[in-house]
């Protein structure tokens, strides 16, 4: 490598009696700044989610029987109390007559005995008769009155039966697909359903976020560091990347960690009018975790990874000077990142020409803005003074 040696004094001297000048050093080199200060921010997050039916029945017969009819169109809504499907009902009418007649009977029995308990109350008291035939007489009138009593409950159990025979809807909703049809044997409580029943129309979201996640959210706010938004909205991005076009309302957050997959279910709730949504189908939900009154922002832009791949940036410390900081992060917002330290309110980020600078070089700054406006950078982004 050649190596430039000084000029002599005499040749430089030379130089100036000749009318040449040295160059004069170049200038700090120009960048563009941030001025770090709190501001308040609306924390979000975007988590996997299932969908899942508001309510949901499996049609299953209450009393045996042959299927004589099916009364619903498979994938049509039905209503609360439809008619679905008609069992042979001969065998339970048959079984309500033969309850309505021993129930006559019990009813001619107890005239019979009443009247003999009440003839013999009046012999007792003349000892025309031994107290033990009247203490029987009123036994068998209280046998009489209770034998009527079950039979009228076995009257209501046989008309309860005879209207089984009718499988009607429990629920309003969309049925889907019959698995059995007409003149199939079905039994009462079996375990297969005929149909099941779902209504749609709101429909739940459930979301799964990691429980170490909402612990934290849970630790900021019994500390006042995050406000939550009890009205907050939930949005939803469907599977082919298109955003739903309503906004659903958070329920609940499960009290249970999965502990496969360590994470906690939200519910939210969504209206369903035109029947978009279907139970099953994957979503993405953007919830609103809540709002940080004094958040420390820096531009994603300012930020490069060290040697270590921790993030860091460079400063207009004193004197103009590139300084390099070290943060600590801990989310992104936006274009930026939530910062927890490293920088302070009032240090001056580079965010335009650091990418060349060193440590302890003299820059000439200049104020910048955010390129865009976003959820939390409040300028459009342009050159100051442009």
């Amino acid at each position: 490598m050649k190596v430039v040696r000084p000029l002599p004094l005499a040749t430089a001297l030379l130089l100036v009696a000749c009318g040449h000048q040295p160059p004069p050093p170049p200038p700090p080199p120009g960048v563009g700044y941030v001025t770090v200060s709190e501001q308040a921010v609306t924390l979000s997050s975007q988590l996997p989610g299932r969908t899942a039916a508001f309510e949901t029945s499996d049609i299953r017969p209450q009393v045996n029987g042959l299927i004589e009819a099916r009364l619903f169109t498979e994938g049509d809504a039905v209503a609360k109390g439809q008619p679905l499907y008609r069992i042979d009902a001969q065998p339970y009418r048959a079984q309500l007559a033969n309850a309505r007649a021993a129930l006559a009977r019990a009813q001619a029995a107890i005239a019979s005995s009443a009247a003999l308990a009440r003839r013999y109350g009046e012999l007792v008291k003349i000892n025309a008769i031994a107290k033990q035939d009247y203490d029987n007489a009123l036994t068998s009138a209280a046998q009489a009155r209770a034998d009527v009593a079950a039979q009228q409950a076995a009257v209501r159990t046989a008309a309860i039966d005879l209207d089984r025979t009718t499988i009607r809807a429990p629920i309003a909703g969309r049925i889907g697909r019959s698995t059995y049809t007409t003149g199939a044997l079905v039994a009462a409580a079996q375990a297969n359903p005929l149909a099941t029943i779902q209504r749609l129309d709101p429909i739940y979201v459930d979301i799964q976020q990691s429980s170490a996640d909402l612990l934290k959210l849970r630790q900021q706010m019994l500390a006042g560091e995050l406000q939550r938004d009890a009205q907050a909205n939930v949005t939803l991005l469907l599977e082919n990347g298109t955003t739903y076009g309503a906004t659903g309302k958070l329920r609940f957050a499960d009290v249970t960690v999965d502990q496969t997959t360590g994470s906690q279910v939200i519910r939210a709730i969504f209206p369903n009018p035109n029947g978009l949504l279907l139970p099953g189908m994957y979503v993405r939900a953007a919830m609103v975790e809540g709002r940080q009154a004094r958040a420390t922002l820096v531009p994603q832009r300012a930020v490069s990874r060290d040697e270590r791949g921790n993030a860091a940036v460079m400063v207009v410390g004193q004197g103009n000077k590139a300084e390099p900081r070290t943060l600590q992060t801990e989310r992104t917002v936006g274009d930026n990142w939530l910062v927890t330290g490293g920088v302070r309110p009032g240090d001056r980020v580079i965010v335009e020409g650091g990418m060349t600078l060193r440590p302890g070089m003299v820059v000439t700054p200049s104020p910048w803005t955010a390129d865009a406006r976003s959820p939390t950078a409040p300028a459009p982004l342009r050159r100051a003074g442009k």
